[in-house]
Formats: structure tokens, sequence, C-alpha cells
């Protein structure tokens, strides 16, 4: 059930009463705000999860511990 269908069951004629969706479903109580930790708020926090997914689903992908070091290449001298 979508929240617009959700909101007209409780209260059919929404429309007439708020302004918007959101504003009658927090007062009907369909849905609530929920505190949270203000760290988990900080894009570099959230984007640093992210990252670590895509990197444990690409070592699951295609293999390798991705800790190894990167070898260096020669040059080789012109002469």
């Amino acid at each position: 059930m979508t929240l617009k269908q959700r909101v007209e069951a409780l209260l059919p004629n929404w429309e007439g009463w708020y302004p918007s969706l959101f504003e009658a479903a927090r007062d009907l109580g369909v849905i609530r705000a929920r505190p949270c930790d203000p760290n988990s708020l900080l894009l570099s926090n959230r984007h640093a999860g992210v990252t670590s997914q895509a990197m444990q689903a690409h070592r699951e992908q295609w293999g390798g511990s991705g800790d190894a070091p990167k070898k260096k290449r020669r040059r080789r001298k012109r002469r």
C-alpha cells in the first residue's frame, strides 16, 4: 500500500485539510521521524559504507584481497 493510499484510508478528504501528503501522513501517524546519530548524516561516513560495499562486491566477483602492493614497472633506457 502506498503512502497516499494509507493516508486516504484514514482521511479521505485530506487534500482539503493539508497542503502536502507528507504533512497529512505525519499528523495522522502514518510516518514518524526517527532520531539518529548525527555522525550518520555526514556524507563522508555514508560514502565510506558505500565504497566498502562496492570494494567487497568487486572482490567477491573478481577475487583477490585488494591489499596486494602494485608492482612498479621498470622503464628501459633508450639508446
